[in-house]
């Protein structure tokens, strides 16, 4: 999640008509490239297969193997097949794309990387924004019997239904949101750090001044929060913001810095999101998926209907991680081969 100027003006160095960059082309930076762009084509394909599997009820790749995943429904041997041959495609891909941008240098794809991510927090702000304030809307004006006379009793009953307001509400929204993402150029974290202030404040106001107070609001300051706390991580990463607590990294020079930032992105980064993302999307019971195909919500009355939401955070936070990662993991091995651009690695180091 880059300065779009400073993205542009990476951007605007190379190019098909531009002569190669003085630091791209070795060997280092080939196989860096390539085993970045293959991670992020993996982590498409998985979740493309993760949405087919569980919610258009494909047999799943590993049912190409013998292995046929949790809770999905029987289907054709070829699907499965389809599903396997996913993940060398985009490999191959990875690799034809690595090979028509030779010119490109590490810190130019990693500038485009997270300009990726960028859009996709960019998208996932505005969706937290539009779904957190239709769904309490709604939740007040159920909770004080008002949906009957604003819908009508037929919405009235269905939208007291889980999943008629995820499908008919907050799906919407979510295209919506996408839509937005497009054209804004704001991250919004700033403006969500606020809206959880506010909606905390107007519980405060609420409840000492007119002994008022309903679950709902407590869970838009959940909704809110969680977002931001979760949404935000690939962007602190961006900016060095996580605070390390190292006795000796602060004495390494750029080049072992860019050892340790390489090998951590590796072996803690990217491998910890994989982990996550495993482990909550591998079968229809699992933590991420069971509550996105049930659209679960809490048993607190007359509460917001978006626990399965907060669930379909974890997956947001492991991508967005993984994403960034694959971008600093490129930052750093620009570093050991002592590419100008480096950025200052020891703001938040905590010795």
């Amino acid at each position: 999640m880059t300065n779009p100027t400073t993205a542009e003006g990476s951007a605007a160095t190379t190019g098909p008509d531009k002569p190669a960059s003085p630091v791209s082309g070795s060997i280092t930076t080939t196989l860096t490239r390539l085993f970045g762009w293959a991670i992020l084509g993996a982590l498409v394909v998985f979740m493309l297969n993760n949405y087919m599997t569980f919610w258009l009820g494909w047999p799943g790749a590993g049912a190409a193997i013998g292995h046929p995943a949790s809770g999905a429904e029987s289907g054709s041997a070829i699907l499965a097949w389809l599903q396997l041959a996913a993940y060398p495609v985009a490999i191959i891909l990875a690799a034809l794309y690595v090979r028509s941008t030779a010119h490109h240098g590490l810190r130019d794809d990693s500038a485009r990387i997270s300009n990726i991510n960028t859009f996709l927090i960019r998208f996932a702000f505005f969706m937290v924004l539009y779904v957190g304030v239709a769904d309490a809307i709604i939740s007040f004006l159920r909770v004080e019997g008002l949906l009957p006379v604003v819908f009508g009793d037929y919405f009235a009953t269905e939208l007291g239904k889980s999943t008629y307001r995820g499908t008919f509400v907050h799906m919407p929204l979510v295209g919506l949101a996408l839509v937005t993402g497009v054209f804004s150029r704001t991250l919004g974290f700033t403006w969500l750090a606020l809206l959880v202030v506010a909606a905390e404040l107007l519980i405060v106001i609420t409840r000492f001044i007119f002994s008022y107070e309903q679950a709902f609001m407590a869970d838009l300051v959940r909704f809110w929060y969680a977002a931001l706390f979760l949404f935000a991580s690939a962007h602190t990463l961006l900016e060095e913001g996580h605070v390390r607590v190292d006795v000796f990294y602060t004495t390494f020079n750029t080049k072992k810095k860019g050892v340790v930032n390489a090998v951590g992105s590796i072996l803690l980064g990217i491998s910890l999101c994989w982990i996550i993302l495993f482990v909550g999307m591998n079968g229809s019971s699992s933590v991420i998926n069971s509550p996105l195909l049930a659209f679960e919500t809490t048993q607190t009355g007359f509460g917001m209907y978006v626990k399965y939401f907060m669930a379909g955070f974890l997956a947001i936070f492991a991508t967005s991680m993984m994403i960034q990662f694959v971008s600093y993991l490129m930052d750093a091995v620009a570093d050991v081969r002592e590419e100008p651009g480096s950025h200052d690695h020891l703001v938040h180091a905590v010795q």
